[in-house]
């Protein structure tokens, strides 16, 4: 006996809303948060204190340093529009000193990243989303 056609067009909407629900975690769970989103959580935990919640250098404990931090949001302006990607990194590992990056008064943090893990490739990957969050919040 064949269904009434509202019943049939109900009973294939509802595998397909079965079929999505049951794949939508799934495909969730698959995708990468992107790395910039991975560097925001880095940067609240790490350089937000020093360089302030929007990066602009205004950090609950800038007034306290010897040395104002940088006003990270403009690193691309001050670069001829240009994000110094690798420059950046460098700066924030800190093992290698960079010319002309200023006294050495903010960490080292690819010492501090390496103490946590002790792998070369973490903190290299840790510093690189650093790097994603800090491009993605440059004004023209």
């Amino acid at each position: 006996m064949p269904q009434e056609p509202k019943k049939l067009w109900f009973s294939r909407v509802h595998w397909l809303v079965l079929c999505l629900i049951w794949l939508a975690p799934q495909t969730l769970w698959a995708q990468d948060p992107g790395k910039s989103v991975l560097g925001k959580h880095t940067y609240r935990s790490y350089c937000a204190t020093c360089h302030g919640a929007t990066g602009q250098g205004d950090g609950s404990i800038a007034d306290m340093l010897n040395v104002k931090p940088s006003d990270l949001t403009v690193l691309a302006k001050n670069n001829n529009g240009e994000f110094p990607a690798e420059r950046t990194r460098k700066i924030i590992d800190g093992r290698e000193k960079v010319k002309g990056h200023g006294t050495g008064e903010m960490p080292a943090w690819g010492d501090a990243f390496q103490a946590i893990s002790d792998d070369e490739e973490a903190v290299a990957e840790k510093i690189d989303q650093l790097v994603h969050f800090l491009e993605s919040i440059q004004v023209e």
